[in-house]
């Protein structure tokens, strides 16, 4: 069953819940929402902007929670719309759509998957689905799509792009710098990297693993004499190697929050234990950060 809240400055808020509201949960809510008055009926009319049905968004995933710390259950999803004056509102097409009315069906998803496609014109669909394909990449799928003598389809070249974006590739990061016509000695990679080869200072390793490594201080280690059978733990000196790790991700992802911040965290620690022998993760941190 779904409620509507009413909240000033013209937003409802519906809930999903998986059964009647009592009045002392409606009370509660009713606060939660900043004085927001639950309307007494099942559909509520006009114009509205909201998230799309099929996507979760990170504010429902937060404010469920919250109403679970409230002691409050069986909530499954809540969602913001915003009350506009007609179909000619401006929104994210992406990440919004314009509702007429809503009613119980709002977060009923009853989409079939689509038919496969086959793109015959890959500069198109390029620029229709913003894939930033660049005219050597649309030039080698053309190759591939006569060579296996079929178009592609619409996976395959969603594929193709994801799989060589820069983010993988590092394709700009590498790619030769020509500038007023001049071919410079250098990629923006090798600059980066010519940092640390002019001053190394306490640098252990850098670029050779998916993390970098400078020297710690001295440290006394306290382990067993031996690890292929049980022996006296002992104390001993050793030199330790510290290393500072970043990784860029989109977090939290509207399509999937919490492995989209698993995937950022988890690849930090992947990458600083994959670079050496007995590394320890000892502190993660999470930044949001704009250009």
């Amino acid at each position: 069953m779904i409620y509507f809240f009413q909240v000033p400055q013209n937003k409802i808020i519906a809930l999903e819940a998986t059964s009647e509201l009592d009045q002392q949960t409606t009370e509660k809510l009713e606060w939660l929402f900043g004085n927001a008055t639950c309307l007494a009926k099942k559909q509520v009319g006009g114009w509205f902007v909201g998230p799309r049905k099929e996507m979760i968004t990170p504010w429902s995933t937060n404010a469920v929670e919250i109403t679970q710390n409230m002691g409050i259950e069986g909530l499954r999803r809540m969602e913001e719309f915003f009350q506009v004056k007609g179909k000619e509102a401006s929104f994210d097409p992406m990440l919004q759509v314009l509702y007429e009315g809503l009613d119980q069906e709002l977060f009923t998803i009853d989409r079939s998957p689509e038919p496969i496609l086959e793109i015959t014109d890959i500069t198109a669909y390029n620029t229709q689905e913003g894939l930033a394909l660049n005219p050597d990449e649309i030039e080698y799928l053309d190759e591939v799509s006569k060579r296996i003598g079929r178009p592609l389809t619409d996976s395959e070249v969603f594929g193709f792009s994801q799989v060589n974006s820069e983010h993988c590739r590092h394709k700009i990061f590498n790619g030769t710098f020509i500038i007023d016509g001049e071919e410079k000695e250098s990629s923006l990679f090798q600059l980066i990297k010519k940092t640390t080869q002019t001053n190394p200072n306490h640098i252990v390793s850098a670029y050779k693993d998916n993390c970098s490594f400078a020297a710690g201080p001295g440290i006394q280690q306290f382990a067993p004499a031996s690890q292929d059978k049980s022996d006296y733990f002992r104390v001993t000196d050793i030199k330790s190697v510290l290393s500072l790790k970043a990784e860029t991700h989109n977090f939290p992802t509207t399509v999937e929050p919490f492995n989209g911040a698993a995937t950022g965290t988890g690849g930090e620690i992947r990458d600083r234990i994959a670079g050496g022998k007995a590394a320890i993760p000892m502190a993660g941190t999470a930044v949001y950060m704009t250009s």
